[in-house]
C-alpha cells in the first residue's frame, strides 16, 4: 500500500500524528504499508513559494492513496490568491481528478448529548452526503475580479456539463444501493439553470437503478430539513458548493465536525483521505485536537481504495470502546467523561486495537 500522507497546517501535523500511529500497528502486524511525507498548503507556501509543488503532485499521483490533515489558515490570507493553501487543496483534487467526495454523518450513541440538537431528532442519524468535487461554481471561467465602468466586479460561474453529473450520480445512487436504496438529490431548479440541467439528468440515469427510490430536494429546504428531521435522509447527492455547506451542517448533528472522516475518490477508487475540519489555528500546537476524524478517514481508506473492509471495521470498532470507555477531547467534552488530550485520545485508539 503506497499512502503519500499531508500533514498540513495548524493542528495537521498533530492529528497526522496520531494515524500514522495507527498505521503502525498493521505495519507491525505485517501488512505491507509504504508511506511518504509531502507538502501541501501553507507548510508549502512557506517551503517552496507554492500551495501544492511539484514533488507534491509526483509523490501524490505515485500513491495509491493521499491521506490529508488540514490545510490553511489566517497566516497566508494576506497572500495573492493563486498561492493561498486553500488553491493546493483545489489544486491536488482536479490533479487526481478526485470528483466523488463521501461524508459520512453517523452520530454515535455516546456523543447524542454533544450535538446540538435534541437526542431524540439525532439518535441513531447515519447519513451519506456525495458531493461532486471538481466542477461547478469553484472552478468555472470565467472568474475573478475586474474593474468595469469604474466599478471593481467580482465574477464567478456556475457550471456542469451531463457527463459530470452522470458519473457522481453513479456513485451515488450505487451507494445508495448498499445502504437504505434511498436517495435525494439536492438542486436548486427553480432559479439556476445548471442545477435543473442537474435535475434532469439525475432522472434520466435512475432508470438504471429501479431498486432505489429517488426524491429531490431545493436546497434551502435541505438545509432546513437537515436540522428539523435529518434521519429522513439517507444517501444525499448533489453539487460542489451545496455539498460544501450541507455536510458541514450535517457534520454538527454529529455533535462535532471532529469526529467526521471523508474519501474523495476518482473513477478507479484511488481517494484521498481527511477529515471534514479545518486546520484549527487556534489551538494548534496545543495537543487538544481529536484526532478521531483523522484516524476514521484511514478506515476510509482501508474501506474504498484497498477494500479491506476487516480492516475498516476494526478501526471504527476501536473508536467506539474508546468513547464507550468515556474518554473526550475538549471538543466532545460533557459532565461524567474524561478529558484527554489529542496524544492520548490515539494512545487510546492504539490500545483499543
Amino acid at each position: 500500500m503506497k499512502i503519500c500522507y499531508l500533514p498540513g497546517d495548524g493542528i495537521g501535523p498533530e492529528i497526522m500524528a496520531q494515524a500514522l500511529r495507527v498505521l503502525d500497528v498493521f505495519k507491525k502486524e505485517g501488512m505491507n504499508i509504504e508511506l511518504e511525507e509531502a507538502l501541501l498548503g501553507g507548510a508549502a507556501v512557506d517551503a517552496t513559494g507554492v500551495p501544492y509543488p511539484e514533488a507534491t503532485q509526483k509523490a501524490a499521483r505515485a500513491a495509491d492513496a493521499v491521506l490529508l490533515a488540514a490545510v490553511g489558515g489566517p497566516k497566508w490570507d494576506v497572500l495573492p490568491r493563486p498561492q493561498r493553501p486553500e488553491r493546493g487543496l483545489l489544486g491536488i483534487r482536479k490533479d487526481l481528478n478526485l470528483f466523488a467526495n463521501l461524508r459520512p454523518a453517523i452520530l454515535y450513541p455516546e456523543l447524542a448529548n454533544a450535538s446540538s440538537l435534541k437526542p431524540e431528532i439525532v439518535s441513531g442519524l447515519d447519513i451519506m452526503i456525495v458531493r461532486e468535487l471538481t466542477g461547478d461554481i469553484y472552478f468555472g471561467e470565467p472568474r475573478g475580479i475586474a474593474e468595469e465602468g469604474g466599478k471593481r466586479v467580482g465574477r464567478n460561474t456556475m457550471i456542469y456539463n451531463e457527463d459530470e453529473i452522470r458519473r457522481i450520480g453513479h456513485v451515488a445512487f450505487k451507494a445508495a444501493q448498499k445502504r437504505s436504496k434511498k436517495l435525494c438529490s439536492v438542486d436548486k431548479m427553480n432559479v439556476l439553470e445548471t442545477t435543473q440541467l442537474w435535475r434532469d439528468v439525475i432522472i434520466e440515469i435512475s432508470a438504471e437503478y429501479p431498486d432505489v427510490e429517488l426524491s429531490h430536494m431545493l436546497v434551502d429546504n435541505c438545509a432546513m430539513q437537515l436540522v428539523r428531521a435529518p434521519k429522513q435522509f439517507d444517501v444525499v447527492v448533489t453539487g460542489n458548493m451545496f455539498g460544501d455547506i450541507l455536510s458541514d451542517e450535517a457534520s454538527m448533528l454529529t455533535g462535532s465536525i471532529g469526529m467526521l472522516p471523508s474519501a474523495s475518490l476518482d473513477e478507479n477508487n484511488k481517494g484521498m483521505y481527511e477529515p471534514c475540519h479545518g486546520s484549527a489555528p487556534d489551538i494548534a500546537g496545543k495537543n487538544l485536537a481529536n484526532p478521531l476524524a483523522m484516524i476514521l478517514s484511514v478506515a476510509m481508506m482501508m474501506r474504498y481504495t484497498f477494500a479491506d473492509e476487516k480492516t475498516a471495521t476494526r478501526i471504527e470498532t476501536a473508536v467506539k470502546k474508546v468513547l464507550a470507555s468515556g474518554l473526550r477531547t475538549g471538543d466532545i467534552f460533557e459532565e461524567g467523561t474524561k478529558r484527554v488530550s489529542c496524544s492520548e485520545m490515539g494512545d487510546a485508539v492504539v490500545a483499543a486495537l
